[in-house]
């Protein structure tokens, strides 16, 4: 689960033009804010973010904030029983409609939101394989 997690935050991560150390998955401790060079890309790990509206869900997974390009994903992830996987990529969704919205006014950014859900058994949804 690690390691997926790690591969795909990694790949996104470096199509977005930030560069991993070269390390092994299972020897990386993420910091909780780690910057680019030159500080145009931003990515939190398991941070809780201040709005002005008080907001239930507000901590993310992973959020990665993009200066230079003005957008900012946020990427959650969960475990699910096989049968609920794109329920639960919808449920990721919703969850975070309001709080995609507070961030999209606190700074002025494109948002989007992306559910990193897997099964029990290693089930995928299709919304993800693209």
């Amino acid at each position: 689960m690690i390691e997926c997690v790690h591969n795909c935050t990694s790949a996104y991560a470096r199509k977005q033009g930030y560069n991993w150390t070269k390390r092994q998955w299972y020897e990386h401790v993420p910091k909780s804010v780690e910057k680019s060079q030159g500080g145009k890309v931003t990515i939190l790990w398991n941070q809780q973010l201040q709005t002005d509206r008080i907001m239930p869900n507000n901590k993310p997974d992973i959020i990665i904030h993009d200066n230079e390009k003005g957008t900012c994903t946020l990427i959650d992830v969960a475990i699910s029983g096989d049968r609920n996987v794109i329920k639960k990529e919808a449920e990721k969704i919703l969850k975070y409609k309001d709080f995609t919205i507070e961030i999209q006014c606190m700074w002025n950014v494109k948002i989007k939101v992306i559910p990193v859900i897997i099964g029990a058994t290693g089930t995928i949804s299709k919304s993800f394989r693209k």
